[in-house]
């Protein structure tokens, strides 16, 4: 968008200068308008304050020697006002003595002086009634009341209104022009800065410039400072893309040092344990095959060597084992596709079931829904938690293993319980580390590297685990997938 096309800075500023000249000059007029028609209200009621005086004191004879024809002849020196649109001559105990036009007893009644007055007037718009109180020699002989109409007020006002309104458009005329010098003065310079700093905004360009005022004002310094501005910008963008080149260039350097040493790992660990598990099987077979043909009874001993033997090889197989699905963690590709944790789950606990059958074990897995994971890794987290269960367990006569999920915060739960031996809550911490164990190997068995597969497996699925149980209340373990 080109701001020079558009124009709205322009058209705000035209639009402030007229709406700010326009109300200066409207309160102006109101003012000087209010205070014209209140003055020549009052120039008015002192006009016909002066006539009812007149009338008062052209009245005193006729009302002291109760001539009402000449105290109406009086009155009617009134008709030559065209504001007068009637008036009462009332004696002292309030009769009407005389009266002209329309002004009737109700009006006079609600327009009584007060006991210390001589005079007053009641306006009311264009509508003013007097009232004179007539004395004579100290005594009040009787009181005039003129009801008026200042019609001079309306006439006035249209002219005030009418002069005032060519004036206030002369002057906006004259707003506008000004407006325009001071649209060229100001927001030519501003509308020149933000089409810079648009352009500067979609194209990332930062060497291009805006033009800087010769006027040398504050707008100019601004611009300056803009410019100044961007020169700073280039400058450290230029820096920053050396650095980024840089670091680009180490961090593949690093990376590819990386994935060689993951792939010597990973060499080295499948070959350390393919070349103990070699020995390891020749070891255990001759074992076996020992056992078996040996069975003489005085030689009992020879026949406890070779089952701490197998015994021995067993453990060092199930280390072999983990220590295997330990590296499996980090280096298989992930293959997802949706996967039914509960029928995993249960291949599992009919694998356990048959392994020892004297055990009373009630396995609970519920049904859940699929979800997108790596079935082989996966299967790995299951055997590891509810071997888990199986195995802390093992010291109860009645044992019970669930299986199951809920929703928490639109997120599925999975989880594993039981209610073996548990652990001790303030050793949380060394739960999921690889060759730790909460419980002595004479009380359970195992490596201390299931947990930390497991953790490893669901971190690089997205997922996360953590552990809530007590001592001998049991273990519940809890995982979420990506």
């Amino acid at each position: 968008m080109n701001l020079r096309q558009n124009e709205s800075l322009a058209a705000r500023l035209t639009r402030m200068n007229l709406l700010v000249s326009g109300a200066v000059l409207l309160i102006a007029a109101l003012a000087f308008f209010s205070y014209d028609l209140l003055s020549f209200q009052q120039i008015l009621i002192r006009n016909i304050e002066a006539e009812a005086q007149i009338v008062g004191a052209n009245s005193i004879s006729a009302v002291m020697f109760n001539d009402q024809e000449s105290a109406t002849t009086t009155l009617r020196s009134l008709e030559q006002s065209p504001d007068v649109q009637g008036a009462v001559l009332t004696s002292s105990d309030g009769t009407v003595f005389a009266r002209l036009g329309t002004l009737d007893q109700g009006d006079i009644s609600a327009h009584v002086l007060g006991a210390h007055e001589n005079d007053r007037a009641w306006p009311s718009g264009t509508q003013v009634v007097v009232a004179h109180r007539v004395m004579f020699q100290g005594k009040t002989v009787g009181i005039v009341t003129i009801s008026a109409r200042l019609r001079e007020i309306g006439h006035r006002a249209r002219q005030y209104l009418l002069i005032a309104f060519l004036i206030l458009l002369f002057c906006m005329a004259a707003a506008l022009a000004i407006s325009s010098t001071s649209r060229r003065l100001i927001a030519e310079p501003i509308i020149g800065l933000a089409d810079t700093a648009l352009t500067v905004s979609r194209e990332k360009d930062y060497s291009v410039r805006a033009e800087i005022p010769a006027d040398g004002s504050e707008i100019g310094v601004l611009v300056d400072a803009f410019n100044t501005m961007l020169t700073q910008i280039q400058e450290r963008d230029a820096a920053l893309g050396e650095a980024r080149a840089e670091l680009e260039a180490r961090v593949e350097e690093r990376t590819a040092e990386l994935r060689t040493a993951n792939r010597e790992l990973e060499a080295f660990s499948y070959t350390v344990a393919h070349d103990l598990r070699g020995p390891l099987d020749a070891i255990t077979g001759i074992a076996f095959l020992l056992a078996q043909s040996w069975d003489s009874t005085d030689e009992l001993k020879a026949h406890v060597m070779l089952n701490q033997l197998t015994t021995s090889t067993g453990n060092m197989s199930s280390l072999i084992d983990n220590l295997l699905n330990f590296a499996r963690a980090s280096t298989t590709p992930l293959k997802l596709a949706p996967v039914n944790l509960s029928s995993i789950a249960r291949q599992i606990a009919a694998e356990l079931a048959a392994s020892d059958p004297t055990r009373k074990v009630e396995f609970m897995i519920k049904d859940t829904p699929e979800t997108p994971a790596d079935e082989g890794l996966m299967r790995i987290v299951l055997d590891n938690l509810l071997r888990n269960s199986w195995k802390y367990s093992s010291h109860h006569e009645h044992a019970c293993i669930e299986f199951s999920a809920k929703r928490d915060a639109n997120k599925l739960v999975y989880f594993v319980r039981d209610d073996g031996a548990g652990f001790d809550p303030g050793r949380m911490g060394q739960l999921f580390e690889p060759f730790h164990r909460l419980h002595g190997k004479s009380d359970f068995p195992g490596t201390g590297i299931g947990l930390a597969t497991v953790q490893r497996i669901i971190a690089r699925q997205g997922g996360a685990i953590w552990a809530e149980g007590a001592v001998e209340k049991g273990a519940t373990f809890y995982f979420t997938l990506g």
